[in-house]
């Protein structure tokens, strides 16, 4: 019988074979788990966020990343962005399906996406916030609903609770290669979500939701 990975399973994943810094996530409280078990009752990314350790304290020490989760053994797993680790671009759950169909369509090839039920996440080689800024101001238009993780920001990895409901997965695993695992470059994804989105019907309703 096949045993179902742990978090702690994922997490050691990460930041062993992987060498991405990760960090448990607040995680719920209550007796139905409902509530962030942050001090922040309007909380809006309940359980799914960097508190008790902050984010600076992302590892890739097994040691740690053991300790951490055998006292918080439910904590989500959180990736550290940014510096040698993966960033990511994210986008509305819909409209990432059906970029993705497009893009595969056209022969683009696509790394790890990480998915919830409301926004799948692109991995994309690490980037600096003025490459990023660099990038942005050179498109005309980059629509709205992308989000940007890249430099002091972090990413909700599987198996862990979304913090909407539901659970994060992924939609396309991390693959080993030769030259370890392979990434796009940000620019590369950017450009190619922003096409998706000007030739879509209603000027870039394609990637609005």
């Amino acid at each position: 019988m096949t045993r179902t990975p742990t978090l702690l399973d994922a997490a050691l994943t990460c930041a062993t074979a992987w060498q991405w810094p990760v960090l448990p996530g607040v995680g719920r409280s209550g007796a139905d788990s409902a509530r962030c078990a942050c001090p922040d009752p309007d909380c809006v990314v309940p359980g799914a966020h960097p508190f008790d350790p902050g984010l600076l304290a992302a590892s890739t020490d097994a040691r740690m990343v053991s300790w951490w989760w055998a006292r918080r053994p439910s904590a989500p797993v959180l990736l550290a962005t940014g510096g040698s680790a993966p960033c990511a671009v994210s986008l509305p759950a819909v409209a990432a399906a059906r970029a993705v169909v497009r893009l595969d369509a056209q022969g683009m090839r696509l790394g790890p996406i990480v998915a919830s039920p409301t926004r799948w996440s692109l991995l994309v080689a690490p980037y600096s916030l003025e490459r990023l800024g660099e990038l942005l101001y050179s498109k005309d238009h980059v629509p709205s609903s992308l989000r940007f993780h890249g430099e002091g920001g972090y990413l909700l990895l599987p198996p862990s609770a979304a913090s909407g409901g539901g659970q994060v997965h992924w939609e396309r695993e991390p693959a080993a290669g030769s030259d370890g695992l392979w990434l796009p470059e940000v620019e590369d994804v950017v450009h190619a979500l922003v096409e998706a989105s000007s030739g879509a019907p209603g000027g870039g309703s394609r990637l609005a939701y």
